[in-house]
């Protein structure tokens, strides 16, 4: 093993990228860098003998380090890698349709069952203000208790409110309930948008029959239901309906990454080359599609759906954003305009500078996390 001294660290990109280090004892040291070689002189010259050997990953983008600390600390760090990266899962909203009376309630661990998960969101407080103000515009019930309807059952505050079927008392029936329920779901799909038209069309249909205090009384609702959207966060979305793509800048100044998420699972990271070859011009609209419908869905266990969800919301709302993020309903109806332009601009941002990282003198060292 040669000496610390003995390295030469110009060939070390002075990029950014990500680096283990490994030390004759002890875990290895991961982290992550805007200059590496700067960073692993440093640490190099401090470890000295101590130092077995360092492995180092180049990257284009912030996200892109993220994940690869991420990826690299799940190998090197099965036992604690979430205390590790200060990982903490995201709250989501679950709607357990498979309960004989569903309600809706907060929940931090995703399940692989037929449940409806909404979300995420950045805060638990977040999540509260949004299923309150939603909640309130339907009959189901809050409680945690397990139903067994008893018209001797004292009931509660929002039964006496009238702001709830009450199937504790028998006041519902069982189909009335999953009515309601469906009602709740579809909302939550939709993202509000199916009781927001429904409100619509019989306020419509109230004003054309003159009937006005029930069209007034049906515009105050959707009013209502207008400012409980207000409070939803522009990631939380039913899962099964969460389509999406990161696009980051690479480390080839002509080319772009994207990182699909479908259905809430974060796809493997595709690069995307923007360089125009002679003699075989391709529009980026084609070269996206073909991209895309080459992409197929890689699900994964549902605590690592929860993880990068909320590596995605880390990023999303952290302070060194940088690069797009596209959201889409239907993987089927992808707005290709949108895109190409979102890739543009990240194609097209000045400081796109990064050296491709190359062997030094230590055992291990590798390209790619």
């Amino acid at each position: 093993m040669p000496r610390v001294d003995q390295i030469d660290f110009e060939q070390v990109p002075d990029s950014p990228g990500v680096y283990v280090l490994w030390p004759l004892q002890g875990a290895p040291h991961i982290g992550k860098t805007t200059r590496l070689r700067r960073r692993l002189s440093r640490l190099l010259r401090l470890l000295g003998p101590a130092a077995e050997r360092v492995d180092y990953y180049p990257t284009g983008s912030a996200f892109e380090s993220m994940l690869a600390v991420y990826r690299l600390a799940r190998r090197h760090r099965p036992e604690d890698y979430r205390v590790f990266l200060r990982l903490r899962i995201p709250p989501f909203l679950k709607l357990d349709l498979a309960n004989p009376y569903p309600r809706c309630h907060l929940t931090r661990r995703l399940g692989s069952d037929s449940a409806l998960y909404f979300g995420p969101f950045t805060t638990r407080a977040a999540a509260e203000r949004f299923q309150s103000a939603f909640l309130d515009l339907f009959l189901i019930r809050r409680c945690r208790e397990e139903i067994r309807p008893d018209p001797a059952h004292p009931g509660c505050i929002y039964g006496e409110m009238s702001m709830c079927l009450r199937p504790c008392q028998g006041a519902s029936t069982p189909e009335q309930y999953h009515a309601e329920a469906g009602r709740v779901a579809a909302f939550l799909t939709t993202a509000g948008r199916s009781l927001v038209r429904q409100l619509g069309e019989d306020r419509q249909q109230a004003s054309a029959e003159l009937e006005f205090e029930r069209a007034a009384r049906l515009h105050r609702r959707l009013e209502k239901t207008l400012e409980a959207l207000k409070l939803n966060e522009e990631l939380a979305r039913d899962l099964d309906r969460f389509y999406g793509v990161v696009i980051q800048r690479s480390v080839d100044p002509q080319s772009v990454e994207l990182w699909f998420f479908k259905q809430g699972f974060l796809q493997p990271g595709r690069r995307l080359g923007l360089a125009v070859q002679e003699g075989r011009p391709e529009s980026l609209d084609q070269k996206l599609r073909q991209t895309i419908e080459n992409l197929g869905i890689r699900r994964q266990p549902a605590r690592r759906r929860a993880e990068q969800l909320g590596l995605l919301l880390r990023w999303h709302a952290s302070s060194w954003r940088q690069g797009e993020w596209l959201m889409f309903d239907d993987p089927d109806q992808v707005p290709y305009r949108k895109l190409v332009r979102a890739v543009s601009r990240v194609g097209q941002d000045p400081a796109r500078e990064f050296l491709i990282g190359r062997r030094i003198p230590f055992r291990g060292i590798s390209s790619s996390p």
